[in-house]
């Protein structure tokens, strides 16, 4: 028997039942040699209903099971342990036998036996030094077997079984290269129009440095309909169960919403998607309350903190509000935030910059006053405050009076945003104008603010989020903005940092949603000097589907090509291994245990000291 199928979970199903109140399901028990415990539920018009448990072993009498790491390094050396099962109510002469496999090098063990006899519930345990000498997913194969033979075991004749004399089983052990893996990604929004001369095209140049490690380059390419197809295939990921301190806790969850709202507005959302994404704003609302105060506000670690953070109660304010479509959300949680941000407040209505968070670099470039009270009425006015609310007017008449002495571009582009919300059209066409002679070249050659990579992506959104929301949409600008967007994000469609992440999302669902057609017929061409040609068509039919292809020659130079109409997201992305660098750093560590020496009888304490200098 050769066993290969080893899942942890075996049957995860619906199964209609129709009148008769019963149903069967079908299906071959796996390879595992364990017990199975099933259970069932069932849901219809008249209630719910649990079934009781039951179970199935699935057994053989004599059987080998294979003890392996989930993944080795290339070149290391691990230990291979087969443990062989005798529940025979006689003994048996095992032989047992590592299959010769290319993909690994057996160490030489001059003292190693691979046969015994093992007697009625009896085990043995048998060991190879391996190394793996590819990388990939390599297969283990083991073979055990009774032999036939008059040599005794236990003063007994060992026999062999009807059934079942030999145990094959099949593992896969993955073999990774080692060192750092670098990952570096090239990413185009492509737009075609009917009738066009001429495809568009873009050059693609694959490079490696020198020092890489042998056979850990490899490249693909990917095709979507969708912007925001990256996003939605890497759900696990941008829809990630929330998790962490009250910070880290709502950057995941902020991130969910875009999602929902884009495929809803769409007309894509799916039930998949939805109760999964339900589950996870469920899951983060529940623990952020967590880290609510008794007055409203919100911090890092609740009330073990001194006091509740402004951009925080914000964010979390804006947040709760917009998944109130998707989730229930307690009306009194944001009545009692709200309340807070009315406290506050400066004399001169802005807002006042009150706790501290753990981590700066989610609130991304807010640092002053006007930064912050900036943010805090755009969370404000996003979730439906009237600009005529004393609150949110007093903080708009703060702004403009410090909109004009505004010099940095992160501020300026929050307030373009801000004021557009506001209904403020002449300073915010003011400070777009700004914005637009201070990038670098124009949108066509995709514009660069002087900033961070990270704050770079963020004032470029609150930018597409503001020539979005206005009275007239600028679509011919934002798309260019779209374009560079598009060009900056990671393989998973997320950003480089953690808010520029949740703003550029939200900037490209509501551009996505702005411009989103059912019709479009794209074909993408992948080539290469060397002849790889791949091609792939993207119409109304597969628009969210990820088609993908491996690029084979790296290094090397590839050109993408599409015709058509209508617009395909694609993207280059490239990963390689490289030595870990040289670190000149050094300490020495010290280990002490008291006493230095196991005495006889069992001790109740042993105090463990570590020391490092």
């Amino acid at each position: 028997m050769i066993r290969t199928y080893f899942p942890e979970t075996w049957i995860w199903e619906l199964a209609p039942v129709g009148e008769s109140g019963r149903a069967e399901v079908h299906g071959s028990a796996p390879d595992t040699i364990t017990e199975w415990n099933a259970g069932a539920f069932c849901m219809g018009p008249s209630g719910f209903g649990i079934s009781p448990p039951t179970s199935l072993r699935a057994f053989q009498p004599f059987f080998v099971e294979l003890t392996l790491p989930y993944s080795v390094v290339r070149g290391e050396s691990f230990t291979l342990k087969a443990s062989v099962f005798n529940y025979l109510k006689h003994c048996i002469k095992v032989q047992t036998t590592l299959l010769p496999s290319q993909e690994l090098e057996l160490e030489p063990c001059a003292d190693c036996q691979y046969s015994s006899c093992l007697c009625a519930e009896e085990s043995k345990t048998f060991y190879w030094n391996l190394k793996a000498s590819n990388l990939g997913e390599v297969n283990v194969t083991v073979k055990t077997e009774a032999l036939d033979t008059q040599d005794l075991c236990n003063n007994e004749f060992p026999i062999v079984p009807k059934q079942g004399r030999s145990d094959t089983v099949v593992k896969p052990l993955l073999v990774q290269p080692g060192g750092v893996l670098e990952e570096k990604s090239h990413s185009s929004l492509l737009c075609c129009q009917a009738g066009e001369e001429h495809p568009k095209t873009e050059e693609i140049s694959l490079k490696v440095p020198e020092n890489i490690l042998k056979d850990s380059e490899r490249a693909y390419a990917t095709v979507l309909g969708d912007l925001m197809g990256t996003a939605m295939q890497n759900l696990d990921r941008l829809l990630a169960m929330p998790y962490g301190c009250g910070e880290q806790n709502m950057v995941l969850f902020a991130p969910n919403i875009f999602i929902l709202e884009y495929l809803t507005k769409t007309h894509q959302l799916t039930p998949e998607i939805q109760s999964k994404a339900k589950r996870f704003l469920e899951s983060g609302y529940q623990r952020q309350l967590t880290y609510k105060r008794n007055d409203g506000s919100y911090s890092a670690f609740g009330q073990s903190d001194k006091e509740g953070n402004t951009w925080l109660t914000a964010f979390v304010e804006k947040s709760f509000n917009k998944a109130r479509p998707y989730i229930f959300i307690d009306e009194s949680h944001l009545s009692h935030s709200f309340s807070l941000l009315k406290k506050i407040r400066n004399k001169n209505g802005c807002f006042r910059s009150v706790g501290r968070l753990f981590n700066n670099a989610m609130k991304g470039g807010i640092d002053d006053e006007t930064s912050l009270s900036a943010y805090v009425t755009m969370a404000l006015l996003e979730v439906g405050v009237s600009v005529q609310d004393p609150v949110v007017a007093d903080a708009v008449s703060c702004l403009r009076k410090a909109a004009k002495d505004v010099s940095s571009v992160y501020t300026q582009a929050l307030l373009a945003y801000t004021f557009t919300l506001s209904n403020d059209t002449e300073l915010r066409e003011m400070l777009l104008a700004k914005l637009e002679e201070k990038a670098k070249g124009s949108y066509t050659a995709l514009p660069y603010w002087y900033r961070a990579p990270s704050a770079e992506v963020e004032l470029t959104s609150y930018v597409l989020l503001a020539l979005l929301s206005g009275p007239n949409k600028d679509l011919g600008k934002a798309s260019e903005i779209v374009n560079w967007l598009s060009k900056q994000q990671n393989p998973y469609g997320g950003f480089s940092s953690t808010q520029d992440t949740v703003v550029a999302l939200q900037a490209l669902a509501e551009y996505a949603e702005a411009t989103f057609s059912d019709k479009g017929d794209v074909t993408v061409t992948v080539t290469s000097k060397t002849g790889f040609h791949q091609q792939f068509h993207v119409d109304q039919t597969n628009r969210l589907l990820l088609q993908k292809a491996s690029l084979p020659d790296i290094p090397g130079e590839y050109s993408l090509s599409a015709t058509g109409s209508g617009c395909v997201y694609v993207q280059t992305v490239l990963r390689y291994n490289i030595p870990p660098p040289r670190s000149d750093a050094t300490f020495s560590v010290r280990v002490e245990t008291e006493p230095d020496k196991c005495p006889q009888d069992p001790l109740k304490v042993l105090k463990l000291s570590v020391t490092a200098q």
